[in-house]
């Protein structure tokens, strides 16, 4: 791997952790904010990503797709404890506290690409360097300029974002959108469900990407339109 593919697995990695935090801290926030404060008396409402490391899913899964496979990252942080019999409507607080966190990665993705109209509006290279990110290719001689990194940055944080909050949502556990169809089923049905355990997991890793593609590139694409529009 080349210097620039290094800098760029580096500045990946560093948006995951940024991502998982902010989607993490937005679950600790909603349910202290909803009456449940075991997130945050264990100072779960940070940004800080020491608070939210799993050891597997925010450092070594991660590290080992970027060296292996860079340009794709998934990964997951320590999951933020709910008492829901704090909550005075379970039902409804734990949906509320459930999306809080993919409604996190979405303000993230839409700050990013605010962040890169600015830029793109900060003379002839920084226009350059933005309209060429959305569409998928650089000319070298933008790379040597100042703007480029925080571009690069910018675009990352946004489509990774993109693709955290609608991953999370989808609904097998133990991802966020799961929390949300378990309040929808019967008993018997909720207790099948629950039990999926290892072989939800097989299907998230096998087929999970297959099934947010379809998903996220429209949205991806909408943003794109936005950055070469304005």
């Amino acid at each position: 791997m080349d210097q620039e593919h290094i800098l760029l697995a580096i500045t990946e990695f560093v948006v995951l952790l940024f991502s998982l935090s902010v989607h993490e801290a937005a679950h600790a926030w909603m349910a202290n904010r909803l009456g449940d404060p075991t997130a945050r008396m264990l100072g779960r409402i940070t940004l800080n990503p020491i608070k939210h490391i799993d050891l597997l899913g925010t450092v070594i899964l991660p590290l080992i797709m970027l060296f292996v496979n860079p340009g794709f990252l998934f990964g997951w942080a320590k999951p933020t404890p709910v008492s829901q019999v704090n909550f005075k409507n379970i039902t409804r607080d734990d949906i509320l506290t459930t999306v809080a966190g993919p409604a996190s990665n979405v303000l993230a993705a839409i700050a990013a690409t605010i962040a890169l109209l600015i830029l793109s509006h900060i003379g002839a290279t920084g226009s350059a360097i933005v309209h060429e990110l959305a569409m998928g290719a650089i000319d070298p001689s933008l790379r040597g300029s100042i703007l480029f990194p925080l571009a690069l940055l910018f675009y990352i944080t946004m489509i990774l974002n993109l693709f955290l909050a609608i991953f999370n949502l989808l609904p097998l556990p133990p991802l966020d959108g799961s929390h949300i169809v378990r309040h929808m089923l019967p008993y018997k049905a909720l207790r099948i469900y629950d039990s999926l355990g290892i072989v939800s997991l097989l299907i998230i890793f096998v087929v999970g990407g297959r099934f947010v593609g379809p998903l996220v590139n429209p949205a991806i694409r909408f943003l794109r339109e936005i950055l070469l529009t304005f």
